[in-house]
């Protein structure tokens, strides 16, 4: 049955279905078990989720047009829109969205050259991945704030462990390392970002 020349519907529908359940349960792995449960920081999983599904069925849409060439054009400038038109992330919180977007890709792409044990496996390594990572090996990574500081005379590059141990004191964090960026002799200020390991 159709209506103005569009199927109602088809066979693909239980496959969209399918593979649709299997990217929302990786997805929450993902989000929810690893990245949420690390970091605590939840500024992100909205913006992974819809992502990840967005991408997921855009790709199964423009699968059935055949279009490779294009598509592949297409998703170079939708990352470049979200990397140059968006303020920066942290590398960890990218490199989730890269996974996010890989994943859901990959689960689209299921045709008759790839099983779905496949997929299932490709999956399973990349949350396993991740878990190892994260779990077991407790990885850091290192993270970074910019603060913008008054006392312009620890700046002084002899005064580097006087500066590294006020702001320690003020901030709570233990400091790996610190760059100057800015100052500002006028306001007797300066711009200084800190780098410290995440908890």
């Amino acid at each position: 049955m159709e209506f103005l020349n569009v199927p109602l519907f088809d066979d693909d529908f239980f496959k969209l279905a399918f593979l649709f359940t299997v990217n929302i349960a990786f997805l929450t792995l993902i989000i929810r078990w690893l990245y949420y449960s690390v970091t605590g920081d939840k500024s992100y999983v909205f913006t992974y989720y819809l992502i990840g599904i967005v991408v997921f069925l855009l790709c199964f849409t423009l699968k059935k047009y055949k279009l490779d060439i294009g598509l592949a054009l297409g998703l170079f400038a939708i990352f470049g829109i979200i990397r140059y038109r968006t303020d920066s992330i942290a590398i960890k919180e990218m490199t989730y969205l890269f996974v996010v977007i890989g994943v859901s890709i990959m689960n689209a792409f299921v045709n008759k050259k790839m099983s779905y044990f496949e997929v299932l496996f490709g999956n399973l390594m990349v949350v396993g991945a991740i878990a190892i990572l994260e779990k077991v090996w407790h990885s850091k990574h290192q993270i970074y704030k910019d603060i913008v500081y008054e006392n312009i005379d620890n700046i002084k590059p002899e005064n580097y462990d006087l500066l590294k141990e006020d702001l320690e004191n003020r901030t709570g964090l233990v400091i790996n390392k610190l760059t100057i960026g800015k100052v500002d002799f006028l306001k007797d200020s300066a711009e200084i970002r800190i780098y410290h390991y995440n908890k």
